[in-house]
């Protein structure tokens, strides 16, 4: 699960906020290949994996029959073969669906956990660190391009505009390192998960395990306005409730940011209620402290406009609009 309470000094935060940061991961990684590759995950994601054409980068999520989110992922396609970078926590999901749903003699799922690394490179000036260590980049934002050939290559892949980085890097440890010390030369910081973590709150982007859990529905958590979903490719997994909420309803959740404007939150341990008046509201998922001033991402009652003054955390903070704008963490 991520890590729900961060702290970060000054100095993190701002190499986030207008330098470029490095962070290694370990997630699940899966390749599916075969004739019928594209067509199978079309009927199993959110987003649309035809309509942006060969050599896309899409975000979006695997659903149950009923419409909640079961893992999300980054997707990379390249021609007939689709690779998946699946958080920790959806693994075994993932491994379920697809020995469920993929047909054998159309799609193959090969699980490379543990074999295929992620490099994600983060803030404001990642594209240009990218630039200037000569690894080269895609033509575009949400485009991917291979270096290398074979089981040594490595995909680098450009963010979509709302995504909480600007890059990433997608192969084996062999050869994924020496293009981060190639980034390191070039300017980024080395960052851990905490980095991660802290610039997907930034951005308010939901994690699995945190903003998602069994019963999280995509509109509930801002995939409408992130491009997690498609409403035009057609029949997928949970693509009726979907649908029918964004035509006919509204979900009664929405992710919301919180800014406490004095003082922290309740630390590890306390309460994550939020409440409005008297009446419980929500839930804060995740909190990012910065010299005693905090932000947070909260699941909500849609009724509760930004604006609104709450107590979440045993503090009096304002729920605000994401992303955040950037200035929440200054004195």
């Amino acid at each position: 699960m991520p890590d729900l309470d961060l702290t970060l000094d000054r100095a993190r935060l701002d190499a986030l906020r207008h330098g470029a940061v490095v962070v290694e991961t370990r997630p699940a990684v899966f390749r599916v290949t075969g004739s019928g590759a594209l067509t199978c995950l079309q009927g199993l994601l959110t987003s649309d994996l035809l309509a942006p054409g060969d050599g896309a980068l899409l975000y979006g999520a695997m659903l149950t029959p009923k419409g909640a989110i079961v893992t999300d992922a980054w997707v990379f396609r390249r021609g007939d073969v689709v690779t998946l970078v699946v958080p920790c926590e959806g693994r075994v999901a993932a491994v379920e669906i697809f020995g469920r749903t993929l047909p054998p003699r159309l799609a193959r799922a090969a699980d490379l956990t543990g074999e295929v690394q992620v490099a994600w490179l983060l803030g404001d000036r990642g594209f240009q660190v990218l630039a200037k260590s000569g690894i080269g980049a895609p033509e575009g934002a949400g485009r991917i391009h291979e270096l290398g050939s074979g089981d040594g290559s490595v995909t680098v892949a450009l963010a979509p505009e709302t995504a909480p980085f600007a890059a990433c890097l997608v192969g084996p440890a062999s050869a994924l390192e020496p293009l981060v010390s190639r980034l390191v030369a070039a300017g980024a910081r080395p960052g851990d998960e905490g980095d991660h973590q802290a610039a997907r709150i930034l951005a308010g982007w939901p994690a699995l395990g945190a903003e998602i859990d069994g019963r999280t529905l995509p509109q509930e958590v801002r995939y409408d306005e992130i491009g997690g979903v498609s409403y035009t490719k057609g029949c997928y997994t949970g693509q009726e409730t979907v649908a029918r909420l964004h035509f006919r309803g509204h979900p009664n959740r929405e992710l919301r940011g919180l800014w406490w404007r004095s003082g922290e939150p309740a630390a590890n341990g306390g309460s994550r209620s939020v409440l409005s008046g008297e009446r419980e509201v929500g839930s804060v998922r995740s909190r990012l402290v910065v010299d005693g001033r905090a932000i947070g991402l909260a699941v909500l009652r849609r009724e509760v406009d930004p604006g609104t003054e709450v107590i979440a955390g045993g503090r009096r903070a304002t729920v605000v609009a994401l992303p955040f704008r950037g200035d929440e963490l200054d004195g």
